[in-house]
């Protein structure tokens, strides 16, 4: 009888396997961070722009993003069953799905200037948050294939590729932007359109280094092969596992959607505060992230072989690890906060004291939020793991929406927080997804999984 892995073993298997995927959402993240700083250079309308087509293409990109994420567990379960052929068929209609989302969306992209004149923004913002989005939203064809394609190599413990593919994605973009806002080597200064133009490069580019490397270097699993044919099965099987999640996800990324809808009421300054707090926030939550994509990696292994006391140890450990990153990010936020926030800024902005001002406020509010939303996120993760999405759906959109939303409108308006009010809202809403996912998997997943170990033992 195989020992089980002690904790010590455990931690070493998501150090190996997480590390890579970590630095793969930072390198990710940098794209987005290299948009906010340079257009920050450049001018606090086009960050403040920027701050809010972001918001809108990530909300889009996230509801898409649902059936890259099924394809994750889907495939290391399969994987740990041996059943390479049913890898190859989730990951083929995980792009089908992925694709045909992304075609719908495509229109609500180029066309978004009535839309965002519908939240109540600036004239000055809308409009040049439409000119971005007008580029930048065709780039979410390649993202939401890049994504599916990144699922499945993480699945397959493949995860040095993904954080070297995003590694020179993320350089080529800061080199474009740099070329085509600013107008250096020669090429227009274009501003924002500048920034759009890198983005959907950078998104090609991607896309065509993941293909690249699949046909070189995995040819045995023939993914492009007979791509056309449908295969309806497995699409309702990955649409099944991946709706809710896209929801779940449309959810989280509603509530800060609606944040920076409210702290654009209050104003270009403060919504460009928002901005970088934001930024900052999602720096770290991209550890977050990765260590919750290896719990979803790991639980879907154990849950393959129904190993009820791996996937307990193995969950433990992701929690206590992505606890204890918080606690150090808690330190930074609070401790230098305006030194994090001057970063997003030249020396000479005019409107640089002001915007201290109000994000040194959001950042000790970011640190609470962090604490919640590590929880949260990896909870998230060992549910998707199991394949358990349509309760934790609805779990989480109660949080975020009936909870998180309304306080963050009441605390930031009605009783005259303003933007902390905002934030407090978020960090609610976060705070019960957490509480709430956590006794969905511990009180409900994990005894389920070994009253089925047990019955299968006695068979």
């Amino acid at each position: 009888m195989q020992q089980p892995m002690t904790y010590g073993g455990h931690v070493r298997a998501v150090l190996t396997l997480g590390l890579p995927l970590v630095g793969g959402h930072l390198a990710q993240m940098a794209i987005g961070i290299t948009d906010t700083v340079m257009l920050g250079w450049y001018s606090i309308e086009a960050l403040a722009a920027v701050t809010l087509a972001s918001t809108y293409f990530f909300v889009l990109f996230i509801f898409g993003s649902g059936f890259a994420l099924a394809v994750m567990p889907m495939v290391a379960s399969f994987h740990a069953e041996e059943d390479e052929l049913n890898v190859r068929r989730a990951t083929r209609m995980g792009l089908w799905l992925s694709l045909a989302f992304a075609l719908v969306a495509l229109p609500v992209m180029v066309w978004s200037e009535p839309i965002l004149r519908l939240l109540g923004q600036g004239d000055e913002v809308v409009v040049l948050a439409g000119l971005y989005l007008g580029v930048a939203g065709w780039g979410i064809v390649p993202a939401l294939l890049v994504m599916v394609l990144k699922s499945y190599l993480a699945a397959l413990e493949r995860t040095q590729i993904v954080l070297w593919i995003t590694l020179a994605a993320a350089v080529i973009n800061a080199l474009a932007n740099y070329a085509f806002i600013f107008g250096n080597w020669g090429a227009p200064e274009l501003g924002i359109l500048g920034a759009a133009w890198a983005s959907v490069l950078t998104q090609f580019v991607s896309m065509i280094g993941v293909v690249v490397y699949l046909l070189w270097v995995m040819p045995e699993h023939s993914l492009f092969v007979r791509m056309w044919r449908a295969d309806t099965q497995m699409l309702g099987k990955v649409f099944r596992l991946g709706w809710p999640i896209s929801i779940t996800a449309l959810s989280e990324v509603g509530l800060f959607a609606a944040s920076a809808t409210m702290m654009g009421w209050l104003g270009t300054i403060a919504l460009a505060a928002h901005g970088i707090a934001m930024q900052l926030a999602s720096i770290t939550f991209m550890v977050h992230l990765g260590i919750s994509n290896v719990a979803t990696i790991r639980a879907g292994n154990a849950y393959g072989r129904r190993d009820r006391p791996h996937m307990a140890r193995g969950a433990i450990i992701a929690m206590v690890m992505s606890l204890g990153f918080a606690a150090f990010t808690v330190i930074g936020f609070v401790g230098w906060p305006e030194f994090l926030i001057s970063v997003f800024m030249q020396r000479d902005e005019p409107a640089r004291a002001d915007i201290l001002a109000i994000g040194v406020g959001l950042l000790a509010m970011a640190a609470l939020f962090q604490l919640m939303d590590g929880a949260q996120a990896i909870a998230l993760g060992l549910l998707r793991g199991v394949q358990d999405t349509q309760v934790p759906m609805v779990l989480a959109a109660v949080s975020y929406w009936l909870i998180g939303i309304p306080c963050s409108y009441l605390l930031g308006f009605k009783m005259g927080f303003d933007g902390i009010g905002v934030w407090a809202g978020l960090v609610i809403g976060l705070g019960v997804a957490a509480v709430l996912l956590n006794v969905r998997f511990w009180g409900v997943t994990i005894k389920a999984l070994g009253r089925d170990s047990e019955n299968t033992q006695n068979t």
